[in-house]
C-alpha cells in the first residue's frame, strides 16, 4: 500500500491533529486544512476521467503559453510585475557569458580558469535537459564527470559521517572533469564513454536494446588520477517547477521516508540531509542527481563555482574547481575587483538567478483526457510507480515567494534516495546516498524533452534512448515495477508512455 493511504488513514482529529504513529506532520496548516490536503493529496482509484486540477500540475503558476521550444523558460504564471522584472534580470544572467580575466568586459570576466561551460544556459539549453555528447569528437558540455575518492582515514570518515562534507575531492582534479580551460592553461581531460548494447527480451517476445556505458578519461593533462577514484556522470537536470519543489513541506517528505521498509512494501526512501553551506545547518537535501544540495541558492552557487570557475558571496572560490596539484591554475588572474564586491558574482548575482531559477514554470498537462492516457495512468499505479514517484502534494503557506505557497502541484517525486540497483550504480557515495542510490527525479515535464531539448536521452547519464529504455534500467528497489512493465502486452506498454508523454 502507497505511503500516502497509510498517511491518510492515521490521521486523526485528537488534540494537536497529531499522526497516531511517527510520521512527521505539518505545521504550517490548521487542522481543518490538513484534512483537506490529506484527503487532495491521496491517490486516486478512478481512472475513468481526469482528477481535478490535474491540467495544472504546477497549480496557479502552471504556464498555459503554446508548446514549443520554449516551454520549459516561461515565468511561473502567477508572478507580480515586480517579480517578472527580477525573472527576466535573472534570465539574462543565466544566458551571459562569461570571459577569461582580465578583460574590458569587467562585469563578465573570472571564467574558469578551468571550466565545463561559459555559462548557466550552455548546460541548461533552452532550460531543459542535458545530453551525452553525440560521438568522440564532440566536448561533454551538458554532462559532467563528477570525481571524488573514499574516506583515507578514520578522521575523514567521521567527517562524512557527521555531514561534515558531502564527498572527498579526487587530489589532482578536484570534484568534477573539467573539459575546458582559458588560453594559456590546458583542460583537464576528455571524458569517453564506450557503449555495449545489451538486449532485453520482454513478456511478450519483444527484444529492446539497451545501452551499457563505460566511463573512463583520456588526455590527462595534470598527472594521474588516484587509484581509489570514483567517477559519476551527470547530465544537467530540466530547471522547471524548482521553487515549488522547494517549498514541498519537509514533513510531508519524511513521511515517506522508509529506509527500514518497516512497511514490508520493497520500497525504502531515504532522506540525504546535508550541510547548507549558507548557515552551517543540516538539512534535507532536494536537489541534484542524489539530493545533495538543500537550496537553490547553494545548488547554484555550486554550479557557478564548479560549473564555470565564478566565486560568489555563498561559494567564493575564484579559482573554481583548481587544486593545490595544480599550480599553474592557481597562478592565473581571477575576476575578483574589489570595487565590484568580494566574488566576480557578487549581489544581486547569485540573488537574481536563484529567483530565476526558482520560478521557471511547468507546462499545462496534455491529453489528460485521452483514454489511452487513462489506461496508461492506471498501469503506473497499479505497477507501484507511485511508491517513489509520488504524484501531488500541497505546498507549505510558509514558502519564499508567494506565487509558490498553499499549491496544489503534480510533480511525480518523493525527493528521496532510493537504489536503483547495479545496473544504475555509479558506486560513488554522496553524503548519506551510497553508490546505488538516486534521488526520484521529478517527471513534469518529461513528455516535451523532444520538443524543447531537442532528444529523448533519460536518466542520469542520458544513456536511456527512450521512456521503455528508461523504464527497463529500472533495478533495486523499482525491480518489481520494472518487471510489471515489461510483462505487459505492447499496448498495454503504449498506454503508460502515452501517460508519461502526457505529463
Amino acid at each position: 500500500m502507497h505511503k500516502y493511504f497509510t498517511a491518510l488513514l492515521v490521521v486523526t482529529l485528537l488534540a494537536g491533529f497529531g499522526f497516531a504513529d511517527d510520521t512527521p506532520v505539518r505545521t504550517d496548516l490548521t487542522p481543518e486544512d490538513l484534512a483537506r490536503v490529506r484527503a487532495i493529496t491521496a491517490p486516486t482509484d478512478d481512472f475513468n476521467r481526469p482528477e481535478p486540477f490535474e491540467a495544472l500540475p504546477a497549480g496557479a503558476s502552471t504556464t498555459k503559453k503554446l508548446v514549443n521550444r520554449d516551454s520549459f523558460s516561461h515565468s511561473s504564471a502567477n508572478l507580480t510585475f515586480e517579480q517578472e522584472g527580477d525573472f527576466k534580470l535573472g534570465n539574462a544572467l543565466f544566458r551571459k557569458v562569461w570571459v577569461s580575466s582580465p578583460s574590458s568586459t569587467l562585469a563578465s570576466d573570472g571564467l574558469g580558469p578551468l571550466f565545463n561551460a561559459r555559462g548557466c544556459q550552455n548546460c541548461h539549453l533552452k532550460d531543459g535537459r542535458g545530453r551525452p555528447p553525440e560521438g568522440s569528437e564532440e566536448n561533454a558540455v551538458s554532462m559532467f564527470l563528477r570525481l571524488s575518492v573514499p574516506p583515507q582515514d578514520a578522521a575523514q570518515q567521521t567527517l562524512l559521517d557527521s555531514r561534515g562534507v558531502l564527498l572527498f575531492p579526487e587530489p589532482s582534479y578536484g570534484e568534477q572533469l573539467q573539459v575546458f580551460a582559458v588560453p594559456g592553461l590546458p583542460a583537464e581531460g576528455r571524458m569517453v564513454i564506450d557503449y555495449t548494447e545489451v538486449p532485453v527480451t520482454l513478456g511478450d517476445g519483444t527484444v529492446v536494446s539497451l545501452r551499457q556505458p563505460a566511463y573512463s578519461i583520456a588526455d590527462l593533462a595534470y598527472g594521474p588520477l588516484s587509484e581509489h577514484v570514483m567517477l559519476s556522470p551527470r547530465v544537467a537536470p530540466p530547471m522547471i517547477g524548482l521553487g515549488l519543489l522547494e517549498a514541498v513541506p519537509q514533513e510531508d517528505i519524511l513521511a515517506q521516508s522508509d529506509p527500514d521498509d518497516r512497511d514490508g512494501d520493497g520500497i525504502s526512501g531515504k532522506p540525504n540531509f546535508v550541510t547548507d553551506i549558507a548557515d552551517g545547518q543540516v538539512k534535507l537535501g532536494r536537489f541534484g542527481w542524489k539530493a545533495g544540495a538543500p537550496s537553490i541558492r547553494v545548488q547554484s552557487a555550486s554550479a557557478f563555482s564548479g560549473d564555470i570557475g565564478i566565486s560568489t558571496p555563498l561559494v567564493n572560490r575564484p579559482y573554481g574547481d583548481c587544486t593545490p596539484a595544480q599550480p599553474a591554475c592557481l597562478a592565473m588572474p581571477n575576476g575578483e575587483q574589489s570595487e565590484r564586491g568580494v566574488s566576480e558574482g557578487p549581489d544581486p548575482v547569485l540573488d537574481l538567478v536563484t529567483f530565476y531559477s526558482q520560478n521557471l514554470g511547468v507546462p499545462r498537462r496534455r491529453d489528460i483526457d485521452d483514454p489511452a492516457v487513462l489506461r496508461g495512468k492506471q498501469q503506473f499505479y497499479a505497477l507501484g510507480c507511485i511508491s517513489c514517484h509520488t504524484p501531488k502534494y500541497v505546498t507549505s503557506r510558509e514558502a519564499i515567494t508567494d506565487a509558490h505557497k498553499f499549491q496544489l502541484i503534480w510533480p511525480y517525486t518523493d525527493l528521496l534516495l532510493h537504489d536503483m540497483g547495479e545496473g544504475l550504480a555509479d558506486h560513488r557515495p554522496e553524503g548519506a546516498a551510497d553508490g546505488y542510490e538516486w534521488r526520484t527525479p521529478p517527471l513534469w515535464g518529461i513528455g516535451l524533452t523532444q520538443t524543447v531539448s531537442g532528444h529523448t536521452l533519460f536518466l542520469h547519464d542520458g544513456r536511456a534512448r527512450n521512456l521503455t529504455e528508461a523504464i527497463l534500467w529500472h533495478g533495486g528497489e523499482a525491480e518489481a515495477a520494472k518487471a510489471g512493465f515489461a510483462n505487459l502486452p505492447e499496448s498495454a506498454r503504449n498506454d503508460l508512455i502515452a501517460f508519461l508523454e502526457s505529463l
